[in-house]
């Protein structure tokens, strides 16, 4: 593939916002933010951490509700969303590129992305991959190199389900440095990244593919090495890490982390909400929860967030075409 699947240049990208400033959520009215899964994980982090930070400087007068509606990997929600409020004007709701890469691969039942509104992304986890620390692969080469020699002999392990934004990590990254029929590479999908690094530090898989916040404790505790990062730039914080790029293999594979809102609200009120997250991610406590969480900065926002949205769902849809996930 020419073009890298999920490449972007993590730079500000914002439009600008409607006449009139930013509109305030009443006590009568107070903004809601749904979370497509179970307390804890990303998305929960997306709406407890933005919905806390809109409080604190003044976005909203009352304290931001936080509802977790889990079902369908994010499929219940979007649903709900789509068909029950449509015209919700203090509702926001939790994305990554999970969301993109499961409507692209038609995982929601027939859901288009055109059934709600992208609002925006201010953050990023970037993709890594990682082996145990007794692993004999020094380098992101060393571990393409044996997956060009023989791809059935390196197994993965991450937290998304086959053909999910993990599995789709690897394989972006073995196309990148030229194996021949990347189909061959074995990956298993586990309940999450913790599970996911339990098997390659049991030496069950060669590798695990996942995201830096799900990494970062067992980084401290010396059980894994990270290979690479798959962001443009190292991310502050982890800057012995080195990205995937700067070794020689163009993949940029960043789980952006962001909203959307409900399809049929004004225009005015879908630019109240691009200004409002644009705020919370040029705030010093948005900074301090990235640094925190390893998050790399990744900020675009409105019309060219829903252009990169569309970009990125036609970048999925042909990598899961090619490898036989959807036809």
């Amino acid at each position: 593939m020419t073009k890298r699947l999920f490449k972007a240049v993590l730079t500000s990208a914002v439009v600008a916002t409607s006449a009139g400033g930013v509109f305030t959520a009443t006590s009568a009215h107070a903004a809601e933010c749904i979370a497509p899964a179970n307390p804890g994980g990303g998305w929960d982090f997306t709406c407890r951490q933005i919905g806390k930070i809109m409080y604190d400087i003044g976005l909203v007068d009352a304290p931001v509700q936080i509802t977790n509606m889990a079902g369908g990997g994010g499929g219940l929600a979007y649903g709900t969303v789509a068909n029950e409020r449509t015209d919700d004007a203090n509702l926001i709701v939790a994305a990554s590129q999970a969301t993109a890469t499961r409507l692209a691969q038609n995982a929601y039942g027939g859901a288009t992305p055109d059934q709600v509104r992208f609002l925006g992304a201010i953050g990023a986890d970037p993709g890594v991959i990682v082996v145990s620390a007794d692993s004999p692969f020094q380098n992101l080469g060393d571990l393409v190199a044996a997956m060009k020699a023989d791809p059935g002999s390196v197994a993965f392990a991450g937290g998304s389900a086959a053909g999910g934004f993990d599995h789709l990590k690897v394989l972006q990254v073995a196309q990148a440095g030229g194996v021949a029929d990347v189909t061959k590479i074995r990956y298993i999908g586990v309940d999450g990244g913790a599970d996911a690094i339990t098997q390659t530090v049991g030496g069950f898989t060669q590798g695990m593919t996942g995201d830096m916040s799900e990494i970062v404790g067992f980084l401290g505790t010396g059980e894994v090495r990270a290979l690479a990062v798959l962001s443009n730039e190292r991310v502050p914080g982890f800057d012995d890490i080195p990205t995937a790029v700067e070794q020689g293999f163009d993949v940029v594979a960043v789980n952006w982390r962001g909203l959307y809102v409900p399809k049929d609200i004004s225009d005015e009120r879908f630019n109240d909400w691009v200004a409002k997250l644009q705020a919370v991610g040029e705030s010093d406590e948005w900074q301090a929860a990235m640094k925190a969480n390893g998050l790399a900065p990744f900020t675009v926002i409105g019309g060219d967030f829903e252009s990169f949205i569309a970009q990125n769902m036609a970048d999925v849809t042909k990598l899961s075409k090619e490898i036989g996930i959807i036809q």
